[in-house]
């Protein structure tokens, strides 16, 4: 899976940037892939729902097929701080995309860029971080990797495909 993580503190324009991006690349034929990564307990099925009590009844996946939509849920362990291993089991479902971006995770050993904001009044994570690849941002900086313009939505897509080992998008 061609993956790279879009990481920064909150309130510093992930989501914003992510959908930008996928919408240029998609304009441009490409298919793009995203997950969100969280590291909140967050339940993504209904309780009391029929798949909801597949799961607590111990199906070791449950899967959801709706006119289109379809999910799969699978617990994943909670306690296991190196989560790789469930990006191996998306890979999978998301083989046929050019390109993964993952909206955070940035324990990650996979190839992270930060998104950083001078208005959030916190200091690059790049700063104590320095195995981030780059800052996308249009604030004045001054860090130890590239640093991408964040108006340039073209030039950012670009990086984050060849980055991911794409040919140029």
């Amino acid at each position: 899976m061609k993956r790279v993580h879009i990481v920064g503190r909150k309130n510093s324009g992930k989501t914003t940037l992510i959908v930008e991006v996928v919408k240029h690349l998609t304009s441009m034929g490409y298919r793009v892939g995203t997950v969100k990564h969280t590291h909140h307990r967050h339940e993504l099925d209904t309780p009391g729902k029929d798949s909801f009590q597949h799961r607590q009844a111990g199906a070791a996946a449950v899967g959801i097929l709706s006119p289109g939509m379809a999910a799969i849920f699978w617990p994943s362990d909670a306690d296991q701080p190196d989560q790789s291993d469930q990006y191996d089991r998306l890979s999978a479902l998301l083989a046929d995309c050019d390109l993964v971006l993952v909206e955070g995770d940035s324990g990650t050993g996979a190839d992270r860029i930060e998104v950083w904001r001078a208005a959030t009044s916190t200091k690059p994570m790049v700063s104590d971080d320095p195995s981030i690849r780059a800052v996308i941002t249009d604030d004045a900086i001054q860090v130890s990797v590239p640093v991408w313009q964040r108006s340039d939505v073209v030039a950012v897509a670009t990086r984050l495909f060849e980055l991911a080992g794409g040919k140029r998008a």
